[in-house]
């Protein structure tokens, strides 16, 4: 299958989701998780019309940015470690995966030092599974408040990864939780600007988190594929990608 027919394939589910759920197309973003393909099939998805790239580690994700830097959006979506910060911030457009003040205050100092701002997502463990990472949801709030005193770091919104479930459907409490704690911390003005973003939903129930208010998915495999270029699991990892 061609780029060109995987992203009109997604396309058409995702259009067909927002009207089930009366939303728009527009306000839904696709992020194409690259870390199983290589540069070429990026650069391939990118060509094909894909505008945002995610990866979960730097090493991996260095052909791809050095490869389609200034064509587009980079987003790092992985678990991220302090003593690695120097080398995602100033590359990467957006961190998805924000769930600790240390983590913060690294990605803070590295900004300022470059003199800009890093949207981020606060990654939050709505199932309470042990394999994710992610703050528990009613931690959140307070960890909100201690952003105020870190003025690079420019909180934008929530994500999660649900569990893999063989029905998509038994995804959908995870997604709306995360929406309802979206909403109620906006009414608690809990943030210095309101939360607008949800990063949720991947290639497994990209739908069914549409369905739930998901303004970015990230998509693997529906996407971009797979390819033999290392140790590959059938099931989608705990550091973001789809």
């Amino acid at each position: 299958m061609t780029q060109q027919s995987r992203l009109r394939d997604v396309e058409a589910r995702l259009a067909a989701a927002c009207a089930r759920s009366g939303r728009r197309r527009e306000d839904v973003q696709i992020i194409a998780v690259t870390k199983y393909v290589s540069a070429a099939t990026a650069a391939a998805a990118v060509q094909a019309g894909v505008r945002h790239i995610g990866e979960n580690r730097w090493p991996d994700a260095k052909a791809k940015w050095d490869t389609l830097k200034g064509q587009a959006i980079f987003h790092y979506i992985g678990s991220l470690q302090t003593n690695k910060v120097k080398d995602v911030v100033g590359r990467f457009d957006y961190i998805h995966s924000l769930d600790r003040l240390s983590l913060a205050e690294a990605i803070h100092k590295k900004a300022d030092s470059l003199g800009m701002d890093v949207p981020c997502f606060i990654q939050v463990n709505v199932s309470g599974e042990e394999s994710k990472h992610g703050l528990e949801p009613d931690r959140v709030r307070e960890f909100l408040g201690q952003l105020t005193s870190l003025p690079r770091i420019r909180p934008i919104g929530l994500m999660t990864m649900a569990p893999y479930e063989a029905e998509p459907e038994h995804t959908r409490s995870v997604f709306r939780a995360l929406r309802e704690l979206r909403d109620q911390l906006n009414r608690e003005s809990a943030a210095v600007s309101p939360l607008t973003e949800l990063s949720m939903g991947m290639s497994n129930d990209f739908e069914v988190a549409v369905e739930e208010g998901a303004t970015w998915v990230r998509l693997g495999t529906v996407l971009v594929g797979k390819e033999e270029i290392g140790a590959i699991d059938a099931v989608p990892s705990a550091d973001g990608d789809g």
